[in-house]
């Protein structure tokens, strides 16, 4: 069995979608069904049960994704040992980041994480608001920093280091642009933006499918940056929840940031792909925990 076709497995196993595999792999979908189908002809039986809405593991599917995972993640993480061995425990840690709040930060324990691993070095790379974990999991980058958690099998995440407050980002021209502050259910009298490619489980994290009070949220258009997002705001196109930084940052005149009272912090940790996992990676993260020690939110200090 080659190691891409368990990974293909393992990926699917996970997402239980076709198009969302082939994303996080950087595949198309036809490579996908092809991988599968050669794997289910070797076992001798089906590994997922499909029709044009659901894909399931079969029980035999259940039972190889259990016995394969922890196999994979220990050679994964083998071949990332030697590898951070042959570099002499140096060599270049992909930090990836979205917005320049965020991206000031990253350069802060860089700096703390550069004067403890001399032999190592950090690379920041500012990532797309929707393709950030997608590159996380193709191996672009080492490590995120973001708000969402660990959703996917094989990845890891830090201690919360910091949350922030949730801020509504509105057209200044908004009714709510003159308000104190919103609530969850007031979404249900706006359009809210969506980021293109974020898999429902992350988008879910930031604008809930339905208000507390049952009603739907219409969603608008997408976009992929930050600061495709404030321009569509602007522009009157639709609001969207950001963290509370963004009015420092992200300052304009077309666009107001508004207190959104009864929704859940912006909690910012790493992620990282488990198998990747290596003293460097670990000393980044220890980087980033002493620098928020006593900071509440270091992006608005």
């Amino acid at each position: 069995m080659e190691q891409r076709d368990i990974e293909i497995f393992l990926t699917l196993a996970d997402e239980l979608h076709f198009g969302r595999t082939a994303e996080r792999l950087h595949v198309s979908s036809a490579r996908i069904s092809q991988a599968v189908k050669k794997l289910e002809h070797r076992i001798g039986a089906r590994l997922f049960d499909r029709t044009s809405r659901l894909v399931a593991l079969t029980p035999i599917g259940s039972r190889l994704r259990d016995d394969l995972a922890p196999a994979y993640e220990q050679i994964q993480a083998a071949v990332a040992r030697a590898i951070e061995a042959g570099r002499g425990g140096g060599g270049v840690l992909r930090v990836g980041f979205i917005g320049a709040g965020v991206g000031m930060f990253v350069y802060e324990v860089a700096e703390v994480f550069r004067a403890r691993h001399t032999a190592g070095e950090v690379q920041a790379l500012e990532q797309r608001y929707a393709d950030a974990t997608t590159l996380l999991a193709g191996d672009e980058i080492d490590v995120l920093l973001c708000v969402a958690p660990a959703l996917w099998a094989g990845m890891s995440e830090s201690p919360v280091l910091f949350s922030e407050a949730p801020v509504l980002a509105v057209s200044a021209r908004h009714p709510f642009a003159r308000r104190a502050a919103v609530r969850l259910d007031d979404l249900a009298r706006t359009v809210v933006l969506r980021p293109r490619l974020l898999t429902p489980e992350v988008d879910a994290l930031a604008v809930p499918p339905a208000t507390p009070a049952g009603h739907p949220v219409e969603r608008g258009p997408d976009f992929g940056t930050i600061q495709e997002m404030l321009a569509l705001v602007g522009a009157g196109r639709g609001v969207y929840p950001v963290p509370a930084h963004a009015q420092r940052f992200d300052s304009r005149p077309d666009v107001a940031y508004v207190p959104i009272e009864d929704a859940q912090p912006f909690d910012w940790r790493l992620l990282w792909r488990t198998a990747s996992t290596t003293e460097q990676l670990r000393g980044f993260v220890r980087a980033a925990q002493d620098v928020v020690v006593g900071r509440p939110n270091p992006l608005l200090d």
